[in-house]
């Protein structure tokens, strides 16, 4: 679900000018003048009307780091390219909707990923979704009436990257014309999983039988439905349990519903539940917030169990299937933010998190408030979409598990003192070096691009 154009309209009046003053004031919390900020470099990949992505980026085994920048017009879509750390290189792998023989359709171009690249036997899985929209009821959805001479959109796919010969293939369609707004794979057993979206069809991918099956609808008619009554935010994130092959994913109601791929259909783990007092208070036949679904999730192998972080509370959690149970670990959110006792802006929570390098590590790009005069900036109230309600600082968290060390290693910026902004993904180096895509100027224009961040361990 989108905003209506005059929330769009205030919440850009409302950011463009706070950008600029801020900038003018230079201003910073007490906190950021304790702790050395880290110093990002930005890179321009070569696509002037790259859009924000979220989730695609990924480390492959060869050390390149894959990402995807989106696109919005109806005429151009989403772009794949590749950094090489060793040679500081970047190279462009396509365009998704010539990857997928859509060229010259006519039809609703592939503008971006929602997923991370996956490996498995030398080749990159991923999926794909639109990136073009059409206003219906005050809201952004999945264009029902094509401008003269388009056609609907046919469908995200499911795509394959072939790491030694750079070679493509395209998979599998989604039914219905629905795109792939969550996905995740299965490297060992070779099965991938997806939600699509607006309705939110469980997909399931056998890619050694190149099979698709659909499971049906996972909440009600999705981000299809009607607000207040069968709306329902659909889960960003799955986990795989690498025991038995079993997929966990959520719901906004906050049940944790299963799949296991010799299974007919996905059931509810019954026992458990995401409806925890610590995460807020929600209504989920609501849009504006991920309400009690989980924002992301990774499997934690050393306890055979999953963390994940809750959207909008930024409660870090532990959930083991096999009990089943889950158990509050911490507040994963900037310090400035445990300060303050506030949710931040960014009104889905943050899918930059996952598991470091060294399998003990969680890493989490989040916010952190902004203050002028002592006072919190705050910006709107409420935004019907996952979109940042007001602006604030980029904070790097790490959370150690093990010793359950909790450590904030200071705001963000640029070499220029410019905040990244809407920063939804995140791929850690064996180095330590983090890599992101964040919003910046460029050329005048404001983009969403590559960003590296050092290794935050480096600046203590």
């Amino acid at each position: 679900m989108r905003p209506t154009v005059s929330l769009v309209l205030l919440f850009f009046i409302f950011s463009s000018g706070c950008v600029n003053d801020l900038e003018k004031k230079k201003a910073t919390n007490s906190f950021q003048k304790e702790k050395k900020p880290l110093i990002a470099k930005h890179y321009y990949s070569g696509f002037p009307l790259a859009h924000d992505t979220y989730n695609t980026i990924s480390i492959a085994s060869d050390g390149k780091v894959y990402y995807c920048l989106s696109s919005q017009p109806i005429d151009k879509g989403g772009q794949y390219y590749v950094y090489d750390p060793k040679n500081d290189e970047i190279k462009h792998l396509g365009d998704i909707t010539e990857i997928c023989g859509e060229a010259g359709s006519k039809s609703i171009p592939q503008g971006k990923s929602h997923c991370n690249f996956y490996e498995s036997k030398g080749k990159l899985y991923v999926s794909t979704h639109a990136g073009y929209y059409e206003m219906i009821d005050g809201m952004e959805m999945m264009v029902q009436n094509p401008p003269e001479g388009y056609n609907l959109y046919p469908g995200g796919h499911i795509l394959s990257y072939d790491l030694a010969s750079g070679k493509w293939e395209d998979l599998a369609i989604a039914p219905e014309g629905e795109a792939f707004v969550t996905m995740t794979m299965d490297t060992q057993r070779g099965q991938i999983y997806g939600i699509s979206w607006p309705y939110g069809y469980f997909l399931h991918y056998d890619v050694e039988k190149d099979k698709l099956k659909n499971l049906g609808k996972v909440s009600a008619n999705g981000e299809a439905g009607k607000p207040g009554d069968d709306y329902r935010v659909l889960c960003r994130s799955m986990v795989i349990d690498p025991r038995d092959g079993t997929v966990y994913f959520s719901t906004s109601e906050g049940d944790i519903l299963s799949y296991h791929p010799n299974s007919d259909s996905f059931k509810k783990v019954e026992g458990v539940d995401l409806c925890l007092d610590y995460f807020g208070e929600y209504d989920p036949t609501r849009p504006g917030s991920m309400q009690y679904n989980w924002r992301r999730i990774v499997w934690y192998p050393k306890e055979n169990v999953a963390y994940g972080v809750h959207g909008n509370s930024g409660c870090l959690f532990r959930f083991d299937p096999s009990i089943p149970k889950v158990e509050i670990v911490d507040r994963l959110t900037s310090e400035p933010s445990r300060k303050s006792g506030m949710f931040d802006q960014f009104s889905y929570g943050y899918l930059g998190f996952d598991l470091g390098p060294d399998q003990e590590t969680l890493y989490y790009l989040t916010g952190g408030p902004i203050y002028i005069d002592g006072k919190r900036v705050k910006g709107v109230d409420e935004i019907a979409m996952g979109a940042a309600k007001g602006l604030e600082n980029l904070h790097l968290v790490t959370f150690h598990i093990p010793t359950k060390t909790y450590t904030d290693h200071g705001p963000v910026f640029y070499e220029d003192g410019g905040r990244p902004t809407y920063v939804n993904s995140i791929a850690v180096g064996k180095d330590g070096t983090v890599y992101t895509l964040a919003r910046f100027e460029h050329e005048g224009k404001e983009i969403e691009d590559l960003v590296i961040i050092p290794n935050p361990f480096d600046n203590e």
